[in-house]
Order: C-alpha cells, then structure tokens, then sequence
C-alpha cells in the first residue's frame, strides 16, 4: 500500500483530534488455565473446549489478587518501557467495565495501588468493552483543552470472578488481565481522524450483570445468580451484524479515508468467530488484524488496549500507517475510532 504523508490524512478528516499514544503496557495474573483444563472442570471430552472457545490458553487470577493492583501493574509496565516519570502523569483514567466495589470508583483503587503521586486526578470511564475506545476520545479531548498534558488510560478486568459455569457458552471465553496507554498531545502530527459511538437498547437485556447496583441488592432483592454474567450470544451475535455495515460507513465517513487506507485493525477480542467476522468484512489480511485471542481469550475491556499494545510491541503500529479500534459492548454499543499513529 502506498503511504501518504501525514498531513493528507489530517486533511481529510472532519474533525482531528491531537493525540500522541507515547507508550503501553500490559499485566497478566499468574495463572493460566487452559482448555484441556477446562475440559477436564466442564467434564467436557478432550478437544471440545478449544474447539468451541478457539482459545489455547486463557489467565484467571486467584481470589486473592486485587483488580487494582493488577492495573498498576500495566500501569508501571507502561511507565517502565519508556522511562516515563511517574509525577508527569496529571491524569488516570480507569476504562474497566467490571467494578472493584460499588463506591468509590475504579480509578481511586488504582492510584492508591500504584507509584502516581497522591492527589493524581482520576475518574473512570465505563462503557463495558469498549471503554478504552471513549476514554481515549476522552482524554484527547481534554488534552487539547489544557486541561491536562499526560493522561494515563488503564483497563483491568477479572472476568473469572463473575463466570457462571453452568453457562457453556460464557464460562470458556473470558480470561483477566489488564492494560495502560499513556498519551499526550505530540507534535500535531499523530491523533483522532474519527470517533463514533452508537448505543442500541434493542439489545440491552443481552449481555449483562444485574447485581452490584440499586437494580438488585439486599434492599431491592437479589439472588446470587444476579451477579453472574449471562448473555445470550446468538441473538446478541445477530443484531450487532445487522446494526455494524451502517456503523462503519459512517465511522468512515467522519475520518474521510477509505477501508483500504486502514493498515491495522485492532478490534475487541469478543469471540474467534467475530474475528473471523471482522476480517471478512473489512478484509483485511491475518497480518492486519490484531488477534489475541487465543491465548488471552475475551479480556472485556481489557481486550483492545491489551491487542493495541501487541500491535505496538510487533511494529504494526507505526507512524503514517492509519489504524482502527472497534468494538460492541454490552448495550447494546458499538464504539469505533480511526488513529494515525
């Protein structure tokens, strides 16, 4: 593919946002359970796991381990790898869709755990997997209002602690894990071509976690099964892929490139077949699609920082070279964004 300078792509763009990704990181619980594992938990035959799940290996974190230490994990691996100064970073932002507790918030956990100053400004961002994509948009935005010069941006699920096993088609999928993108606003040169995020309520009884808010509790009403995952994946499945063609063409529209411009495609690492999906559609090549699945599995929120970070550590993120982020979340949401690096 012929590479264009950046400023033809800026130009073209509706609305460009500034945005510099300077550096990533990724943390993982220590244990790694794989499908023969869980073919042996499920009482499953040898093979049926991997075939259903098309995961090899996914993490899940002992009871012991904190969400919020897991996250400053990515957080300091982020820092680390560039020499970044911990008391450069005058924001943090949590994009996890599974909560620590109700109150307080996410990010506070966070900064307590990790090595950023007392006082750091935090909030959270909470779209359900596609949180990372808003909070970026986000953070770009208050970047170039002044408010803020560096901005942490950090994702940390534990999705094993709300699996219900008797669900087959849940319980293979989802694996824990965390993941930071640190950005400032750069030389101009590098940003926010488009961003697009659609929410469709036809589907908000599809994929969801009742418990945990005032909907179920010990006032309300509760039963343990409310705060166990459930969705229900075919019916979920069909409407995203009749809700995603309309969706992408006008993503596309407001970066004002062509399909074939985008030379990586770092989606939400849903489920081996809307990856398979995904490639079709956008056709693009094994090489151009973020893919780590297999050896992570659906990590929520998690999941597109933590592709992003493998597309940036195996050069397939790189200057001049336009990029996309695109997801569905419980919501029913679509979230979508078309970078240049």
């Amino acid at each position: 593919m012929e590479v264009h300078f950046n400023n033809q792509f800026i130009q073209k763009a509706q609305h460009f946002i500034p945005l510099k990704i300077i550096s990533t990181g990724v943390a993982l619980p220590d244990g790694k359970l794989t499908s023969d594992e869980l073919d042996q938990k499920l009482n499953k035959p040898h093979g049926y796991t991997l075939k259903r799940s098309g995961i090899e290996y996914r993490y899940h974190a002992d009871y012991q381990l904190n969400q919020a230490d897991l996250a400053a994990q990515a957080l300091n691996d982020a820092l680390a790898r560039h020499h970044i100064a911990a008391d450069s970073i005058d924001l943090l932002i949590c994009a996890s869709a599974l909560k620590v507790q109700a109150l307080p918030y996410c990010a506070a956990h966070i900064l307590q755990a990790s090595n950023l100053p007392d006082k750091t400004a935090t909030l959270d961002v909470n779209v359900s997997c596609v949180s990372f994509i808003s909070a970026l948009n986000l953070a770009g935005c208050l970047i170039n209002s002044g408010s803020y010069q560096r901005i942490a941006i950090v994702s940390a699920e534990l999705a094993s602690r709300g699996l219900n096993w008797e669900d087959e088609e849940s319980s293979m999928i989802f694996g824990d894990g965390a993941a930071c993108a640190i950005v400032e606003k750069g030389d101009g040169q590098s940003g926010i071509l488009s961003f697009l995020q659609e929410t469709h309520t036809a589907g908000i009884d599809l994929c969801q976690i009742k418990g945990g808010g005032t909907r179920c509790n010990l006032r309300t009403g509760m039963k343990d099964s409310d705060f166990l995952f459930h969705m229900q994946g075919k019916p979920l499945f069909k409407l995203a892929s009749s809700l995603i063609e309309p969706f992408m063409t006008k993503l596309m529209q407001l970066s004002g490139l062509q399909l074939e411009d985008i030379v990586t495609v770092i989606p939400h690492q849903a489920s081996h077949l809307s990856l398979e999906h995904m490639r079709k559609r956008l056709k693009v090549s094994q090489q151009a699609l973020i893919d780590i699945y297999r050896f992570r599995g659906n990590q929520v929120a998690a999941s597109i920082p933590s592709a992003l970070h493998e597309a940036v550590i195996t050069d397939r993120f790189q200057a001049n070279h336009p990029a996309m982020l695109i997801g569905t979340a419980a919501g029913l949401t679509f979230a979508g964004m078309i970078l240049l690096p």
